[in-house]
C-alpha cells in the first residue's frame, strides 16, 4: 500500500478561485432547480451545444472519433461531437437534479434487470463508462436488491466537490469515496460484506494495464477486475442510455472473470472484456459518450 501523499496547501489566491468557481455552480444550480426537469437539461444541453464547439476540447474529440472511425468524414465528426456537447450539457443539469430524476420513478428503466439477480444477497462489481448519463446508474440499485458503494476521482476545487457529492450521494447506500489511499480497504470491508460496488471504469489510467480500444492501444484500471476475481465477485457492465430527454434505460451485461494461476494476465483479460462491451455500446450510440478524454496512449 502507498504511504498517504501529503496536500499542498491551497493558497489564498487558489482558495479565492475555488470560491468563485462554487458559488457560480451554486447559483446555476439553483436556477436549474427551478425549472422543471426536461427544461432545465434541454436548456444546457443546447447552451453545451453552442458554447463549447468554441474551445480546444471539441477539435481533440472530433480527433479521437475519427482516430476511432478511420472511415469517418470530417463533418461526420463535427456533427456527433456537436451532439455529444449536449449530452453533456444535459448531464451537468441532470447531475445537481438527481434527486428530481430519483423521485420520478418513469425516468429509469432497467430492461434486463435479471442480470443482476443472482447477485442479491451476494454482491457483485459493477463498472459503467462516461455515456448517457452514468450518474443515474445507482438509481434503482437499492430496489434490485444491490445497495452500492461509489469510487469517483474527487475534485481539486473542495467547495464544489462537497457540493457536488451532495447532490449524488443519497444514491450510493454503501458510501461514496474518493479514489485515495484507504479506499482499497474500505470497499474489500464492503465486497466481504456482500455489498456492492460501482466503478466508472472508462478512463485512461497509466497505472493499470494495456488493452486495444477501438483498434489502438489504450491505458484502462484493472482494480474492477482484480477485486472481481479476488473476492470472488460476479463483474456486471452497466451503461446509462439516454433514450429521449431526461429518461434512460439501464442496460447490463455479466461480463465473464478470468480466474487462472495468472492473476496478472487475468486482470488484462478481464478488463479488455469490460472494454471490448463498452465498445460495442458506443457504436451503437457514438454520440453519448464522452469523446474528450485522452483514453489513448
Amino acid at each position: 500500500m502507498n504511504a498517504k501523499k501529503t496536500r499542498r496547501p491551497i493558497t489564498p489566491r487558489e482558495n479565492l478561485a475555488y470560491r468563485l468557481e462554487w458559488l457560480a455552480l451554486r447559483a446555476i444550480g439553483g436556477i436549474l432547480r427551478s425549472m422543471p426537469l426536461d427544461w432545465a437539461s434541454t436548456f444546457m444541453g443546447n447552451a453545451w451545444r453552442v458554447f463549447a464547439p468554441m474551445t480546444h476540447r471539441h477539435a481533440r474529440a472530433k480527433a479521437h472519433i475519427m482516430a476511432a472511425y478511420p472511415e469517418m468524414t470530417l463533418n461526420e465528426a463535427d456533427k456527433i461531437i456537436r451532439d455529444m456537447w449536449e449530452n453533456l450539457g444535459r448531464v451537468s443539469a441532470e447531475t445537481v437534479l438527481l434527486s428530481k430524476i430519483h423521485k420520478d420513478t418513469s425516468r429509469v428503466i432497467y430492461p434486463n434487470p435479471e442480470v443482476f439477480a443472482p447477485s442479491v444477497g451476494e454482491g457483485a462489481v459493477l463498472v459503467t463508462m462516461h455515456s448517457g448519463n452514468w450518474e443515474v446508474v445507482s438509481d434503482k440499485a437499492e430496489d434490485l436488491g444491490l445497495p452500492l458503494a461509489g469510487v469517483y476521482q474527487k475534485l481539486k476545487n473542495p467547495y464544489s466537490e462537497e457540493y457536488l457529492v451532495g447532490k449524488r450521494d443519497f444514491l450510493y447506500k454503501l458510501g461514496l469515496y474518493s479514489k485515495g489511499h484507504d479506499t482499497g480497504t474500505k470497499i474489500i470491508s464492503i465486497l466481504r460484506k456482500k455489498g456492492s460496488v460501482a466503478f466508472v471504469a472508462d478512463v485512461r489510467d497509466v497505472r493499470g494495464v494495456k488493452i486495444n480500444f477501438f483498434n489502438q492501444q489504450s491505458a484502462a484500471t484493472h482494480i474492477p477486475a482484480a477485486l472481481a476475481r479476488t473476492m470472488n465477485k460476479r463483474l456486471i457492465a452497466v451503461t446509462a442510455r439516454r433514450t429521449k430527454g431526461a429518461r434512460f434505460e439501464i442496460i447490463a451485461k455479466e461480463i465473464p472473470v478470468a480466474r487462472t494461476k495468472d492473476r496478472v494476465q487475468d486482470a488484462i483479460t478481464t478488463t479488455q472484456a469490460v472494454h471490448d462491451q463498452f465498445e460495442e455500446w458506443i457504436r451503437e450510440e457514438p454520440s453519448q459518450w464522452m469523446w474528450i478524454m485522452k483514453k489513448w496512449i
